[in-house]
């Protein structure tokens, strides 16, 4: 074979069988599988089903292997069953670890392509195509493959799944090419009398959804240790979510409704309840939704390998708080690590989490992975019903849920503890003498707009459904739905270099929201924990007066949006671009880079600071041209160390003495304060 591209089609229609029709941009493909690839279910018409697909205008891709891998570990998750695959199960994770190992020490792609197809139809989908895109990302030979977007795959799980029997409908009577999209309606999941439907954009939205995926594809919690021991991986978990909280909140006061309540006491009702309006695909039963002012219980499904009680949650918090207080951890052999400035939010985030790296599971548990479980059982504890779990169970849908942002919030507020226990940045680590931040502005990039303001609106993107389109006519057909947009703008930066030196700063822009939701100012102590980072980028500074201008589409912290809303199959990009996947497909999608904002236009601080690149560099060159470097701040670069000394969300990590933010800035020169208005315009605006 020797065709990494043909990898690829391992992913199209996911419950058809392996060995039927594919489809590879102009032509159809099929996988010629050996009579001992056969499931049970086949075996005995492999003759009649081989001869039935022919030959004629078919590419043919032969599988051969000698040494078939023992599945057998995934007995708990066959590929016909009720049992969904969850990434938050610690037996789950296990089966996937495995599974991952096997496709990630096949010996070449032809020994890789050929021992996915062997598992295609033994293992749960979902289990199958995570294992496969983790063990593809971290392979040398494989890792700038495409890897599809499960929003294709799986659209079950991103869509309103009553466009379905619509888009099987146009795909049978409408030639391809002249199909129209399927339009979702933007609100489908409540009504307006619901305050959280309000954020609905935000929370549903397909992009922010993609993300959460693709960083856990990026960061796996479990697998082989080489391919889950990246750098800072823990405070890595820790600053990702941390900023979707606080992006969150900024979101939530654009509403005018108040920041979200820590879901710190697991014993009282939760007001907030949850209909999903989804479904699995893979056994075609729905998401169970969450009612209003349910309180968490016990949750005893041993078949589903998930035992665990409030009181277990409780535990592992309260040692995971004991021992930031005592500042440090200790490991399985009683020793002790410290939680100091360098490595302890590392450690807390492994632990927490808690992946394979946490430093003694039996002691400090798995509070993030059960507290999702917690939640997403809630409505079945003791499997009475045979119910699955609902969206906090899956990495796909979780963020969907208004109690993924509470959940969240109060394991953010454990991790600031920690941060809480480190003394202040001193005027010696924040300053680079000789340097001042003379003015920050932002402008949209159309002529004749208003300095400091950015318009925000809605826009409509499409989806290919075609790859998710199991047993059903071929060809592309899109689904279209609504998200946030925002105009086009430029940072402006004034900077003075008072030495006669050319001289290299790191940039740092961070946005907050000026007033909390009574309107009144916020101090600094609050507003630090809203602070939302824009960008991040080295800047050279001649003698002198220095102008940067730096656009938003450049943004460290996003991917932009052809690389968020990706085809494959009959539309997939060409050879030219597949660098631009895989590793670099994790980012915050650029269209929700800006917060939404208020139609009388919502006030927001704008802070720059400019700090040494001596006191912040790694020493390891970064290829500018690296299309997977363009997201780093959320998710690294992939083989390197993660491109900043600094504590991530530096230099508002840490608390400080001022009263307010541009008290906070003046301590140094080398850090400003702008103003932005953002405008919302409650319209579309065609995307060009």
């Amino acid at each position: 074979m020797s065709n990494t591209k043909n990898l690829a089609l391992l992913f199209q229609r996911p419950l058809e069988p392996i060995f039927g029709v594919k489809n590879d941009k102009s032509e159809n493909v099929r996988v010629e599988v050996p009579s001992n690839f056969y499931t049970d279910k086949y075996k005995n018409v492999s003759t009649e089903i081989q001869s039935r697909f022919g030959t004629d205008n078919v590419k043919i891709i032969p599988v051969t292997l000698e040494d078939l891998p023992n599945l057998d570990f995934a007995a708990d998750l066959p590929r016909y069953s009720s049992k969904p695959f969850c990434l938050f199960c610690r037996k789950h994770t296990e089966i996937s670890g495995r599974l991952i190992e096997i496709f990630f020490n096949a010996k070449d792609v032809d020994s890789l392509f050929s021992c996915a197809a062997y598992a295609h139809d033994r293992v749960n989908p979902q289990l199958y195509q995570y294992a496969l895109s983790v063990a593809m990302q971290h392979r040398a030979d494989t890792q700038n493959i495409p890897i599809p977007s499960v929003a294709e795959t799986f659209p079950n799980q991103f869509l309103d799944p009553a466009i379905l029997p619509t888009a099987r409908e146009e795909c049978s009577f409408v030639p391809d090419g002249v199909r129209r999209p399927i339009v979702i309606p933007p609100s489908y999941t409540a009504s307006e009398r619901e305050e959280e439907q309000r954020l609905a954009y935000f929370r549903e939205d397909i992009g922010v959804n993609l993300h959460h995926w693709h960083w856990h594809l990026v960061y796996p919690a479990n697998g082989p240790e080489r391919i889950v021991r990246k750098d800072r991986r823990g405070e890595l978990f820790y600053y990702m979510h941390s900023q979707i909280i606080a992006r969150y909140n900024i979101e939530r006061l654009c509403n005018r409704m108040g920041r979200v309540r820590h879901l710190s006491n697991l014993r009282e009702a939760i007001p907030e309840g949850y209909f999903p309006k989804l479904s699995r695909s893979s056994n075609n039963q729905t998401y169970p939704p969450r009612f209003t002012n349910v309180t968490l219980k016990d949750i005893d499904r041993p078949d589903d390998n998930t035992q665990v009680q409030i009181s277990d949650l409780e535990g592992w918090r309260d040692r995971i708080l004991q021992a930031i207080d005592q500042g440090y951890v200790e490991t399985t052999t009683g020793q002790r690590i410290p939680l100091d400035e360098s490595r302890g939010i590392d450690i807390l985030g492994d632990m927490i989490e808690a992946s394979i790296l946490s430093p003694n599971p039996r002691l400090y548990g798995d509070l993030h992975n059960m507290g999702h479980n917690v939640i997403a059982y809630n409505h079945d504890p003791d499997n009475n019903y045979l119910e699955q779990f609902g969206v906090m169970g899956d990495v796909t849908t979780a963020m969907r849920d208004p109690i993924f942002y509470r959940w969240h919030s109060y394991l953010d507020l454990i991790f600031r503890k920690h941060k809480d226990t480190l003394p202040s940045y001193t005027s010696n680590d924040l300053d680079f003498v000789g340097v001042t931040v003379q003015s920050v502005a932002c402008q949209m990039t159309q002529q004749n707009t208003p300095a400091n303001v950015i318009l925000t609106y809605w826009q409509r993107g499409e989806l290919n459904l075609a790859a998710g389109m199991d047993f059903g006519p071929e060809g592309n057909i899109f689904a279209q739905f609504t998200h946030l947009q925002h105009a086009p703008f430029s940072w402006k930066i004034e900077v003075n270099n008072e030495s006669n030196s050319i001289r290299t700063g790191y940039c740092r822009i961070f946005m907050s929201p000026r007033n909390d939701e009574r309107g009144m100012p916020f101090t600094f102590r609050d507003q630090r924990v809203l602070m939302i980072e824009m960008d991040r980028f080295t800047v050279k500074l001649n003698p002198g007066v220095n102008t940067i201008n730096r656009r938003d589409e450049h943004s460290a912290i996003t991917i932009p949006y052809n690389r968020t809303f990706r085809n494959i199959g009959a539309t997939a990009q060409s050879a030219t671009d597949d660098n631009q996947f895989n590793f670099c497909g994790c980012g915050w999608p650029n269209h929700l880079l800006v917060p939404k904002g208020s139609p009388e236009g919502f006030t927001m601080d704008t802070f720059v600071m400019i700090s040494n690149f001596n006191d912040d560099t790694v020493n390891e060159n970064i290829d500018a041209s690296d299309q997977c470097s363009d997201s780093y701040a959320f998710c690294g670069i992939r083989n390197k160390l993660y491109p900043d000394r600094r504590a991530m969300g530096f230099p508002f990590d840490r608390n400080n003495q001022a009263r307010t933010l541009q008290d906070f800035a003046n301590q140094t020169s080398n850090m400003g304060v702008g103003e932005c208005s953002v405008r919302f315009t409650n319209t579309y605006v065609a995307r060009t």
